[in-house]
């Protein structure tokens, strides 16, 4: 099965976003991270921050065949938690997506979950906790006293929201096409090696 649409899940600090998009101009493709954040505040008509700051909260989990379907129950959204709420509009906005789009890479949000019947060829990127920790400081403007600590806090607020929200376990490298060790090979060969892997998936298919 061909796989168009490229998926990275990414530890806090190792460079998967500027990858992700480094990915996707080199293919000519769209990348969405943030966007899907934004696109779901314009949605519900509040601030980006408010909602990742809701992203931010432990989730409850409920059924894929509810995400996914096309009429909810609406009496059973409203009651549902804001970080559920989320994930739930993030989730159709992702597919509408899909739904336009034959290929693209979206960064986070547990797009290998929510797009797997389309067919996604997933990526983990990874690195050591001081090349992690270094980058937030020298890219991010975190300070060296806070640099572990926001580091720690974001990647367990990654974890939770994908395990919660798809029963699988974030850093089983398993269940990924590609798994990158960014602090050894650097953002552009990340970046070269997925799309060389990805195009010459792709093209047993044709």
């Amino acid at each position: 099965m061909k796989r168009p649409i490229i998926t990275i899940e990414r530890q806090y600090g190792s460079g998967g976003s500027a990858i992700g998009r480094l990915a996707a101009e080199k293919l000519g493709i769209n990348c969405y991270n943030r966007q899907i954040l934004e696109m779901t505040a314009e949605q519900c008509g509040i601030s980006p921050e408010y909602l990742e700051s809701a992203e931010e909260n432990v989730p409850t989990s409920f059924l894929y065949s509810l995400l996914l379907s096309a009429n909810p129950a609406r009496s059973m959204e409203d009651s549902l938690p804001l970080s559920d709420k989320v994930f739930l509009m993030e989730s159709r906005i992702i597919t509408d997506i899909a739904n336009k789009e034959p290929s693209f890479v979206l960064v986070g949000r547990c797009g290998s979950y929510i797009l797997e019947e389309r067919g996604c060829f997933s990526v983990f990127i990874y690195a050591s906790p001081q090349y992690r920790m270094q980058r937030a400081v020298e890219q991010y403007g975190i300070t060296e006293a806070k640099a572990e600590s926001v580091m720690k806090k974001a990647d367990k607020r990654r974890e939770t929201f994908f395990n919660v929200n798809t029963g699988k376990v974030w850093h089983d490298k398993d269940q990924y096409s590609l798994c990158l060790n960014s602090a050894d090979l650097g953002d552009e060969l990340c970046a070269d090696i997925i799309v060389k892997a990805f195009t010459e998936y792709n093209n047993r298919f044709k």
